[in-house]
């Protein structure tokens, strides 16, 4: 059957603390966020910017833990602004015919305005016989 990309980590309406035109690439992501949702330093991300409709992709490095910092660098700095939300998205190559017999999980934080966690969601493909069952589970 093949392989599939599935989203598995999302940090969603997060905001842009500071844009780094200076720093060689990558969007700077306080470690505690990244942990949060299991996104990996060096992983790749989508990222779509709300306020200007700007899509890109890059990598993450942490920031300073603690600070709730989202920082675009290089030239993703020039696609954002401090104050612009982002939706961050992380994806993993799956085998789809494991992901029909044991099923998927994708972490999902929904940030506030200081990109503190408002919201925290646990999404399921659980297997039920011949298909998928999607749930969107509030965790915390």
């Amino acid at each position: 059957m093949g392989t599939i990309r599935l989203m598995h980590a999302k940090l969603h309406r997060v905001r842009v603390t500071e844009a780094n035109v200076n720093y060689v690439g990558s969007i700077s992501i306080d470690p505690e966020l990244l942990e949060k949702v299991g996104i990996l330093p060096l992983e790749e991300v989508d990222i779509i910017n709300l306020n200007n409709g700007k899509r890109f992709s890059t990598y993450t490095i942490p920031g300073t833990a603690g600070s709730r910092e989202i920082c675009p660098n290089g030239g993703a700095a020039l696609l954002c602004e401090p104050g612009d939300l982002l939706i961050i998205y992380a994806y993993e190559t799956c085998d789809r015919q494991e992901i029909l017999i044991k099923g998927h999980q994708a972490r999902v934080m929904v940030a506030d305005a200081e990109n503190n966690i408002a919201e925290f969601y646990l999404q399921n493909l659980v297997p039920q016989g011949d298909r998928l069952e999607f749930q969107n589970l509030i965790a915390e």
